[in-house]
């Protein structure tokens, strides 16, 4: 999992309420067995005017003009700003999956589904949640500002608006935080006492010797 510390990215604002899992990642792509390939059908539904499947070449498929992440000035956007109850719907892992491989490394809205925002922290993905009142103030200046950017500091918990230099504080969990600034996921976690780990291994082989034979 790759470390997030300090961000500086472009913003795309997805004006939507209540946007679930299957809007994420439309549920015929679960099919696949791999954690990789999702970027291009992020949003599928929304963002190409026809029917996606997986294993389809994207490159040919008409765009919906209409759909913001579709729009020239938001390529390239690495922080979605969104409405309340993001991520709600079924609990699918290949939601931030496909957010974190589309581009994005933050989302910033109001709430978040309680299994969605657990799942962004396992695979390297930061949902801050700032109140309504300061969401719709960056809505404002997304839609004023072309190339409208924001810096993340995970470190010291801020998001710092270049345009105005107004800077937001946001609660994270001191253990995800730490996975994060590390780079750390569950399995991360594990190497880390590797060592440890292959000398209770041996010791408890030399200890029961019968044992080697079963393992």
């Amino acid at each position: 999992m790759n470390k997030f510390t300090l961000l500086n990215g472009l913003v795309a604002p997805l004006d939507r309420a209540n946007v679930d899992t299957d809007a994420i990642i439309p549920k015929q792509f679960l099919k696949s067995i791999k954690r990789t390939g999702f970027g291009p059908n992020l949003f599928d539904e929304w963002r190409y005017l026809d029917h996606g499947e997986p294993g389809v070449d994207n490159s040919g498929r008409p765009l919906n003009p209409d759909f913001v992440l579709n729009q020239a000035r938001y390529q390239g956007a690495s922080i979605l700003l969104a409405r309340k109850n993001f991520g709600c719907g079924s609990s699918r892992e290949h939601a931030p999956w496909a957010l974190d491989q589309f581009g994005f490394r933050v989302i910033i809205a109001p709430s978040f589904a309680d299994i969605f925002f657990n799942n962004c922290f396992k695979n390297g993905l930061l949902p801050i949640v700032l109140s309504e009142e300061i969401v719709d103030s960056l809505f404002n200046q997304v839609r004023a500002n072309d190339g409208f950017e924001l810096t993340v500091d995970l470190e010291t918990q801020q998001v710092i608006s270049k345009s105005t230099d107004e800077s937001f504080s946001f609660d994270v969990d001191a253990f995800r935080k730490y996975c994060l600034l590390n780079g750390l996921d569950d399995i991360g976690l594990t190497l880390v006492h590797a060592e440890k780990i292959k000398t209770f291994e041996t010791a408890h082989i030399k200890a029961q010797p019968w044992l080697a034979s079963v393992i």
